[in-house]
């Protein structure tokens, strides 16, 4: 019913929850102040806590 994506390298996270059509719904999560909330149980965490001891290598181009 749900996928969730969370990428090492920022604070970013995919959210993908199946619909009653059996399709797909894409969400997505950017920044460090953003936070998840799973639809499939009563659940949440803020990027925080996903990223806890995680220092990120920002490479500016």
């Amino acid at each position: 019913m749900e996928y969730i994506l969370i990428s090492q390298s920022r604070p970013y996270v995919m959210q993908y929850n199946k619909t009653e059509e059996n399709k797909w719904l894409l969400t997505e999560y950017e920044g460090e102040n953003a936070s998840l909330s799973l639809t499939s149980i009563n659940f949440g965490l803020s990027f925080q806590e996903i990223y806890e001891g995680v220092t990120f290598n920002i490479i500016n181009d």
